[in-house]
């Protein structure tokens, strides 16, 4: 059997000491250097001041709720200069809140519209000019509201394969720390990275998304708690193929599930959502080819699942959904939807879920299709004590 290289960090003991994440990138990055291995994080409380940027072939355990990286509070500061996409380092109004080291997001309002967001290290302070690890690639103008923060996800990879995350806590302490959108952060945030294992991770308390990939395939997150996010709880982002979504616990967040853009040949199983303020499963933009099975869906607060509306030639089509529990969604405001088949879909199966209404509860109608959708099948669905159980727009 191979070894590969194992080292400890601890606040007091380890073949890395301390509590920042600094200690802990500096176990990354030793064993990344040895062509990678295991980073056991021992009992403790990390303060995090920037990202921990994972490497290729890398293993991060923790000792379970024992082991904790907190997200330090937030701080903002406006730029006092233009940056140009193709610069190297950034001028703030006041510089005290960074440290060498830190993370930093620069956020403005894009040109064209929406938002840019880059996110860096800063390499040295000089003054109110502070040198970063990256160029951002994107504009950010004073005259366009730009903004200079100590915002990052907790646990990120980006061009990296072959990882895991395991065993740990992820505290992303939303009080303290303002909003980062999910497309940028969360407790964990990959971007094109590939082959990735996250298992029994606890993902709490963030300002944005608990557990968030973009553009990364073959990503498994299992037996992980992730809630009380502003957002998204499980967020397979951007082009994601092949994820598998298993045995997870949801709960207290935005949207409990979210298939992003493009994610295709995806499964969901097993998973427990409860008291999504909004849907507890959400499927849109050219996600096609998923299955969805044996999930148990609790109080929602519009729908237990949705289609989203998208134009046809961008709807989610060919999804199996099957065996799963919807058991009551929406207020006296606003009644709930089992099932909401929003958008133009094509080829959508239905198979064997039961959608349930307690008495007293909000929901009223248990699928809805439609009229833009197309050869949705409806096989031995069962609905208890809800007033109408299909309707056909």
């Amino acid at each position: 059997m191979s070894q590969t290289l194992h080292v400890t960090v601890g606040p007091e003991h380890g073949d890395f000491i301390g509590t920042s994440h600094l200690a802990l990138q500096a176990a990354v990055e030793r064993v990344s250097s040895h062509g990678g291995g295991t980073v056991e994080v021992l009992p403790g409380t990390w303060h995090m001041n920037n990202a921990l940027h994972l490497r290729d072939n890398v293993r991060l355990a923790g000792c379970g709720e024992k082991s904790v990286l907190l997200k330090s509070p937030s701080a903002s500061t406006p730029l006092a200069e233009d940056m140009d996409w193709y610069e190297w380092s950034v001028t703030v109004a006041d510089p005290d809140i960074f440290e060498v080291g830190g993370g930093i997001a620069l956020q403005s309002n894009a040109t064209a519209g929406g938002r840019n967001v880059t996110k860096h290290t800063v390499l040295e302070i000089d003054g109110n000019r502070l040198r970063l690890d990256s160029q951002p690639r994107k504009e950010h103008w004073i005259t366009h509201e730009a903004v200079a923060s100590t915002l990052f996800p907790i646990v990120t990879a980006n061009w990296a394969k072959d990882l895991r995350i395991e065993n740990i806590t992820l505290d992303g302490n939303r009080d303290g720390n303002d909003e980062l959108d999910g497309n940028y952060g969360g407790c964990i945030f990959m971007q094109d990275c590939e082959h990735v294992h996250i298992e029994a991770v606890e993902a709490r308390n963030n300002n944005g998304d608990g557990i968030s990939f973009q553009i990364c395939h073959d990503v498994t997150v299992v037996d992980c708690h992730s809630h009380s996010h502003a957002q998204l709880g499980l967020h397979p982002g951007s082009g994601s193929q092949r994820p598998v979504i298993r045995g997870n616990r949801i709960h207290d967040c935005g949207t409990g599930l979210f298939w992003c853009w493009g994610v295709t040949h995806g499964l969901a199983e097993d998973n427990e959502i409860r008291n999504s303020r909004e849907f507890g499963i959400s499927v849109g933009h050219r996600d096609t080819d998923n299955v969805m099975r044996h999930n148990c869906v609790y109080d929602s607060g519009l729908a237990a699942l949705v289609f989203r509306d998208d134009p046809p030639a961008r709807a989610a089509h060919r999804n199996v959904v099957e065996s799963n529990l919807f058991e009551n969604a929406g207020s006296a405001a606003t009644p709930g939807i089992g099932i909401d088949v929003a958008g133009p879909v094509d080829g959508l199966v239905l198979r064997q879920n039961r959608i349930f209404n307690h008495t007293c509860g909000h929901l009223h109608t248990g699928i809805r299709i439609s009229a833009a959708a197309t050869n949705v099948e409806l096989v031995d669905n069962h609905f208890e004590n809800v007033p109408q159980e299909i309707e056909q727009q």
